[in-house]
């Protein structure tokens, strides 16, 4: 019979060989704000993911569980054209801002991938079933489905690599070496970091006053709350439901971006799983169906998987403390922490 043991070691006290997990306070305090700074990072890139459930689920209440394949096709897109510009593994190091077109073109392509594929799930996998008066369980196994077929078609299309990160992973890219801005409580923030955290909020905050100030948006809105009053009010709700699928492509290839400039040998034909149920947890988090909240529960999944695998001692954890806030989220506060719907919304 296996034993499982559940141990918390005392503070400053090294794990014995019986201890199946164990708690390192001391770990967590003299890395406390690192883990923070890092976390926010990681959560800004999260956030951006999360928007496109968010809006999927607002506008058709429906979990696209697709959506982590529609960012890994953006990644592939940013990947590919940065490799193409001559970032490769071995390329040398240049700083940010003297790669900043690059940068910018590298992301324009992927956000172009990502609103492709999105379009095309939303073309091929869900209005024929729409369209039927489909049960949501069909629209749920079909996520599923398009999932797994999104995943196989690149393993197919690419062959396989034998990259430095496995079999069928893309090479690494070289684009900059990150450059200290200043410290705050003894932590380094690099210019990385504050690039990525400004952006993903520079376009968290232009998909919210487009939600909620333009008129696309208030479309967008009045088809989540009423779709049948907002068709009678003149509202094209097929338009509107190509809109949402877009808009979030569009944000999680900027997602990719940033992701490979943390994780530059991170893309994989399987890699936006894991991912995108973290991107899931953190919508749910926030309150799905909310676009401000996406970003705040990006935020805070991200501190927190930090914080876990640190007082737990181990990377892996991050993904364990990801599964069990989302399960805690939907036992307590299924509703999130803003808990407004995207058609409640006002501007």
């Amino acid at each position: 019979m296996l034993e499982l043991v559940l141990a918390a070691a005392p503070i400053g006290v090294a794990p014995t060989d019986n201890s199946w997990i164990n708690f390192d306070f001391t770990a967590l305090f003299q890395n406390f704000w690192s883990a923070t700074f890092d976390g926010v990072t990681f959560g800004a890139v999260y956030g951006l993911i999360a928007v496109g459930y968010t809006l999927v689920y607002g506008v058709l209440s429906l979990i696209n569980f697709a959506h982590s394949e529609v960012f890994i096709v953006g990644a592939y897109g940013v990947v590919v054209t940065l490799l193409t510009l001559g970032f490769g593994p071995n390329a040398p190091t240049l700083s940010p801002v003297a790669i900043i077109g690059d940068l910018l073109l590298a992301m324009i392509v992927g956000m172009i991938a990502s609103a492709l594929t999105a379009l095309l799930l939303e073309r091929i996998a869900y209005r024929p079933l729409r369209r039927r008066n489909a049960p949501r369980l069909a629209f749920l196994i079909t996520a599923i489905g398009a999932s797994f077929a999104i995943q196989y078609t690149i393993f197919l299309i690419q062959g396989p690599l034998g990259g430095p990160s496995g079999a069928n992973a893309m090479p690494s890219v070289t684009m900059f070496q990150q450059h200290p801005v200043f410290d705050v409580f003894g932590t380094i923030i690099y210019d990385v970091q504050l690039i990525i955290v400004i952006a993903a909020i520079v376009l968290m905050i232009a998909t919210d006053l487009f939600i909620r100030r333009g008129r696309t948006g208030r479309g967008i809105r009045a088809v989540a709350q009423d779709p049948d009053t907002a068709t009678l009010m003149g509202v094209n709700r097929e338009r509107i439901i190509v809109i949402t699928f877009v808009v979030g492509g569009i944000l999680a290839g900027a997602a990719a971006l940033f992701y490979i400039m943390l994780v530059p040998s991170g893309v994989i034909y399987n890699g936006g799983f894991i991912l995108g149920v973290k991107a899931f947890a953190a919508a749910v988090l926030g309150g799905i169906g909310n676009v401000r909240g996406a970003l705040l529960g990006g935020l805070l999944l991200g501190v927190i998987s930090n914080y876990g695998q640190i007082l737990l001692g181990d990377a892996q954890w991050a993904d364990v403390v990801a599964f069990v806030v989302l399960v805690l989220v939907l036992l307590i506060r299924p509703e999130g922490i803003l808990g407004q719907t995207l058609g409640r919304s006002r501007a």
